[in-house]
């Protein structure tokens, strides 16, 4: 695997990963702020904090509806959730089809024992570690010709916290 991704400028880019593994870490180091869709700042704008799991619902229709202008206006939009269930990723998809966008997934699938000791070290908002191992079995039924068969343009995934921190992303001057 190449530690570079070139995703066309305009593109929709699915962080998928299990609870604790980096994801808001890396839309942070690799995108402007205004790029980054998270569903934990959404519950944290709807609900009473960003573990606040009974403000998911509106947490994502406010993601979904955000999600919809920046496509409609061809930005770069990144979706930081855990994003590891077809259903998740079905809406996203649809939504980018519909602005014919280049969807692109970026996968942390770290080591188990990694994902669940990083996520019980989280100082705030750790997951029940049955809700993480749930996270990590449908990581492994999001095989890259899973992806590629719902619609994602280009897949990355990145198997080790080495490969993470060597990992850059470079946007195109070419639209998607």
């Amino acid at each position: 695997m190449s530690d570079q991704l070139v995703i066309p400028r305009g593109a929709l880019v699915v962080l998928i990963g299990a609870a604790g593994v980096g994801k808001t870490t890396f839309a942070a180091r690799h995108f402007p702020r205004e790029a980054v869709l998270s569903s934990d700042a959404f519950r944290a704008a709807v609900g009473a904090g960003e573990a606040d799991q009974s403000a998911t619902r509106p947490a994502f229709a406010a993601l979904h509806r955000a999600l919809e202008d920046r496509l409609a206006r061809g930005l770069t939009t990144v979706v930081d959730a855990t994003n590891v269930s077809p259903g998740a990723r079905a809406a996203l998809l649809t939504r980018a089809r519909r602005y014919r966008t280049s969807v692109v997934a970026i996968v942390l699938d770290l080591p188990p024992n990694v994902a669940l000791a990083r996520n019980a070290a989280r100082p705030d908002r750790v997951v029940p570690e049955g809700a993480v191992r749930r996270q990590l079995r449908a990581l492994v039924r999001s095989d890259d010709q899973t992806l590629g068969r719902e619609g994602f343009a280009l897949i990355a995934r990145l198997r080790s916290a080495a490969a993470v921190g060597a990992f850059r992303v470079v946007q195109s001057r070419e639209n998607s």
